[in-house]
């Protein structure tokens, strides 16, 4: 809902903040410890990259905070770096809890699918593929664009700073890789 968003302050009118991303982070505040200002940061990113390139479709602020808030929490809730299903089940549990049942599939499939490395072709009216394509903008700090204006990428990463967010993930790489080698990034998809 558009009552949802406030304006960042010091950008461009283009990025936005989510209630509802600031609500669910203090549920989890103590979960992310130390990594809260960085996940909290990435999912902001994700969320204002998502919310462009979905472009005009009415309704999906709340879909989208809510899969971006859920995609990778599963690192800190469930202490694992396989955390694509540990995530699924902590979003479905607040879908239901919050009367979102319908939306269900839809974000399980955002959280499920948001590594994939092909595009997402199974359901083209859901908002999983401008989610893939969002989380791979920040994954690759930019370089990945999937035609959003540079300026826009720029804001974006400017008015919510890494803050170590990207380190944490090459040091839980390297955790996962010296305990499963042949599995150490379980979350890829081809």
């Amino acid at each position: 809902m558009v009552q949802n968003l406030r304006m960042k302050p010091n950008v461009r009118n283009v990025v936005h903040e989510s209630i509802l991303l600031d609500e669910l982070f203090e549920k989890y505040r103590q979960s992310l410890g130390v990594d809260f200002d960085g996940y909290k940061n990435h999912c902001m990113r994700v969320f204002n990259f998502c919310s462009a390139l979905a472009g005009n479709l009415t309704d999906v602020e709340d879909k989208i905070a809510i899969a971006s808030f859920f995609h990778d929490i599963g690192i800190w809730t469930d202490n694992t770096f396989d955390y694509l299903v540990p995530s699924q089940l902590l979003a479905r549990s607040y879908l239901e809890q919050t009367d979102r049942v319908a939306w269900c599939d839809e974000i399980d499939a955002m959280i499920g699918e948001h590594h994939k490395i092909s595009k997402y072709q199974a359901n083209p009216t859901w908002l999983v593929e401008a989610f893939r394509k969002a989380d791979w903008i920040d994954l690759s700090g930019g370089l990945l664009r999937y035609r959003l204006h540079d300026d826009f990428v720029t804001d974006v990463l400017y008015a919510f700073p890494n803050a170590g967010f990207h380190k944490r993930l090459l040091e839980l790489s390297i955790e996962r890789f010296k305990t499963h080698p042949f599995s150490p990034l379980p979350m890829m998809k081809l």
